[in-house]
């Protein structure tokens, strides 16, 4: 595609500010309608593809990390981002229990082979920032260790931004109480029940120490050339629009989306002859 044809788009947030009136009007009623919901994410879901399809041709490499307390909502906007996506281009990496040998090794080698190549974005739900939150109050890592990843990660960073990589940082905040009504669900809903682990039962009666853990990792990993972007996340829906319009905000990009393409059409069968349907094995029609 000669993209010197098409013509230069602006960025999501220079398009988001005409409609500036529209969201001034919206928010003066506090309820987000299932239908006006749905019809926002869909258009932010179509700018999203638009921005796949740029990172992909520029060969931009895209981390983004999402990382707040449990039952915040960080699985559903990840969800909601990678929907229409391709996953060959977005991946989403949740990386489970370090392995004995991975405990043994520097700290953050287990994330780099996650690291995006050119025209890729990954996301990650929870990632080298677990040192500083669920290790450092359950006592899983030694103070030495958690004070060594307070001093490394600013650098592990800049060095990641200085070697090309877009890296954006969000947090999800949700208050002590709108976290209890999600637990809660969680227990009585058996699709969600998975969600609850022992360490998020554990994490409730541990919530100041999370508080505190959260501060200081600000304090320190809050840096000029990665800062972290703080979603209010009580609202699951509201969240979810919201990240998403400030992730297309960080990024310019350009819309490469094809021409309508025609369908050529089927050429002849040419004496092919289709084996009997009875040679198949289908599966059974339940429904």
């Amino acid at each position: 595609m000669d993209h010197k044809k098409k013509e230069k788009t602006k960025t999501f947030e220079e398009k988001e500010n005409k409609n500036k009136d529209s969201q001034k009007e919206h928010h003066k009623d506090d309820t987000l309608s299932k239908k006006r919901y749905e019809h926002e994410l869909e258009e932010l879901q179509i700018e999203l593809v638009k921005l796949q399809e740029w990172i992909k041709h520029q060969g931009l490499k895209v981390v983004v990390i999402f990382e707040g307390r449990d039952a915040a909502g960080k699985g559903g906007t990840i969800k909601r981002i990678t929907q229409r996506l391709n996953p060959r281009v977005c991946r989403v990496v949740a990386l489970g229990v370090p392995t004995e040998r991975e405990k043994n090794q520097w700290y953050f080698q287990r994330y780099v082979p996650h690291l995006p190549a050119g025209g890729e974005i990954v996301l990650f739900d929870r990632s080298w920032y677990n040192r500083a939150g669920v290790e450092r109050v359950m006592g899983f890592c030694t103070e030495e260790e958690y004070r060594e990843f307070l001093r490394s990660t600013p650098e592990f960073e800049r060095m990641l931004i200085r070697s090309g990589i877009i890296l954006i940082k969000y947090w999800f905040s949700v208050s002590d109480e709108e976290q209890e009504r999600r637990f809660q669900a969680r227990l009585l809903d058996p699709t969600k029940r998975w969600k609850l682990s022992p360490m998020d039962l554990e994490s409730r009666k541990r919530w100041e120490d999370y508080s505190k853990a959260k501060d200081e990792m600000f304090a320190y990993t809050d840096i000029k050339q990665a800062p972290w972007s703080v979603v209010n996340a009580d609202d699951k829906k509201r969240a979810r629009l919201n990240c998403i319009s400030h992730l297309l905000s960080m990024i310019p990009y350009e819309d490469l989306t094809p021409s309508k393409i025609k369908l050529p059409p089927r050429e002849d069968r040419k004496g092919y002859e289709r084996p009997p349907i009875t040679d198949q094995t289908f599966v059974p029609e339940k429904y």
